[in-house]
This record gives structure tokens, C-alpha cells and sequence, in this order.
């Protein structure tokens, strides 16, 4: 951010705080509610807010209460929306203590509100279709068909931008029937019936087994999605929020990534 904002941080912040309801879009609490936080000894509770990737959002809810439970000091609220959105609300100043990303180059122009950030995981686009592949979609190709009805994340959303990269690199056209904010969104269109095929994370994909089937997309064809995790500067929490980025590295944090479908850093 230039110096020529800075002067401003503080009335940002001040407009963020009046408006978190607006910036932070799902909250999913780990742990017990605020009310209940604030009982007798929870003075000494960091209660730490996470703004993270959509592509996250099943598995930080395990990963948050495995992080709960070995570290009884800290609560973790976490806020998931499409990284364009989580940077949006960090240049606004919505207090929050850590970010994660599902790309580098969002968490890279955020240098200036940020620490420095680890990739603590990475990812692939696969082909969502609808339960049975009803149109027989078979490869990237079959995406640019005037009869199927595919729907991207928009081209500023991390997921949106691989998938047009992979398109671009194979020279194929496709014309979405919708763009969405984020992946999930995508998901969702397929799940309803709403879109025939729609480009998303693999993760993602294997969370809606029950009403969706998935292509992979070949690795020659495919890319990798980097996940970056910081600390961001304004936190009122430093330690806590530096402990968690920090965990989010360790054997027991990766094995839970894993185990979610998402690879190693």
C-alpha cells in the first residue's frame, strides 16, 4: 500500500469496524459462542479472526478445532470468502489477525498489511459435472460445446484465473453462462442443475460427491494452486495469530490438509 495512504489506516479501520457485519461475509466459529467465551477465565483467551480462501472452508473448520483443542488459550472465528474479497477487506482495515489465500499473487500485493507468508498447501482444477456426467464430458475440450452450459469463477478470483489459464494454454473458448465470486459458488451452480460443468478445486469437488461427479483434467493440461498463510500487521493478537500461521506448517496441520485432498507446500 503507498505511502500516501497510510495517514488513513486509522479512519479506515474505524469505518471497517462499523461495517465488519458487511466485509466479514460467513463467519463459521470454531468452539463455543462469543457469550460463552467471555465466561470466567476467558480473559486470557486470544480470540483470533482468520479470513480465508473458500476452497478452505470444510477443512479449517477440522483444522480449527484441532487447533482449539491443543492450544485452549486461543478461539479461532473464520471468515471465508474469494481472496479477492479477503484483500478487499484487509485494505479496508477489518480487523482480523491472519489471511490465507488460495494464490501468491493476491497474498503478494498485500505486502505492506501482511508478515511473511508461507504456502502451506497446494491444489488442482478438476471438471465438476452433475451427478451421472449427463452430457459425457470427457476433457477441457468438450467445456467449449455451444450446448453445454459451463459456469467459471470470475477472472479476479484466484480459481477463475487458473481456469482460463488452463483453457488459454489449450487454446479452447468457452463462454460461461455465469461468473462467480468464488469457488464454491461454482460448485453450487453445478450441484443445482443450474450449469452442466463448471472448472473448481479438487477438494472442492470431493465435498459434493452426493450430487456431482468430477473429470480430472490431465496433469500436462492442469496447474498448481498455492496456498499462502500470513499474519496480518494490525493484529491485536500478534503471538497467537504468528502461533497459528505457524502450526498451519506442522505434521498434524498437514495431515488434516491431506486428508481434505489438498498437497503438500
Amino acid at each position: 500500500m503507498s505511502s500516501a495512504l497510510t495517514p488513513t489506516r486509522t479512519g479506515r479501520r474505524a469505518a471497517a469496524a462499523a461495517l465488519t457485519g458487511a466485509l466479514l461475509l460467513t463467519l463459521a466459529a470454531c468452539g463455543n459462542d462469543d457469550d460463552t467465551q467471555q465466561t470466567s477465565g476467558a480473559s486470557d483467551t486470544a480470540h483470533l479472526t482468520v479470513l480465508a480462501a473458500s476452497s478452505l472452508t470444510d477443512v479449517f473448520k477440522t483444522a480449527g478445532a484441532a487447533y482449539e483443542k491443543e492450544h485452549p488459550g486461543t478461539k479461532l472465528t473464520f471468515s471465508f470468502a474469494g481472496s479477492q474479497e479477503l484483500a478487499a477487506q484487509v485494505e479496508q482495515g477489518a480487523p482480523a489477525d491472519a489471511l490465507v489465500t488460495a494464490d501468491t499473487k493476491t497474498m503478494d500485493g498485500l505486502r505492506d498489511d501482511t508478515g511473511t507468508p508461507t504456502v502451506i498447501a497446494k491444489n488442482r482444477l478438476v471438471i465438476a459435472v452433475g451427478a451421472g456426467n449427463p452430457k459425457k464430458i470427457a476433457g477441457l475440450k468438450d467445456l467449449a460445446d455451444s450446448g453445454t452450459k459451463v459456469v467459471l469463477a470470475a477472472p479476479e478470483v484466484p480459481v477463475g484465473r487458473y481456469s482460463r489459464q488452463i483453457l488459454d494454454d489449450q487454446k479452447i473458448t468457452v463462454k460461461p453462462v455465469s461468473e462467480e465470486p468464488n469457488v464454491r459458488a461454482v460448485l453450487s451452480k453445478v450441484e443445482l442443475g443450474e450449469a452442466d460443468a463448471g472448472i473448481v478445486y479438487k477438494t472442492d469437488a470431493a465435498t459434493a460427491t452426493d450430487k456431482t461427479d468430477t473429470v480430472t483434467i490431465p496433469e500436462d493440461q492442469n496447474t498448481i494452486a498455492s496456498y499462502p498463510a500470513a499474519t496480518l500487521k494490525e493484529s491485536q493478537h500478534s503471538t497467537a495469530a504468528a502461533a497459528f500461521v505457524k502450526w498451519l506448517s506442522s505434521a498434524e496441520a498437514q495431515r488434516i490438509l491431506h486428508a481434505a485432498g489438498f498437497e503438500k507446500p
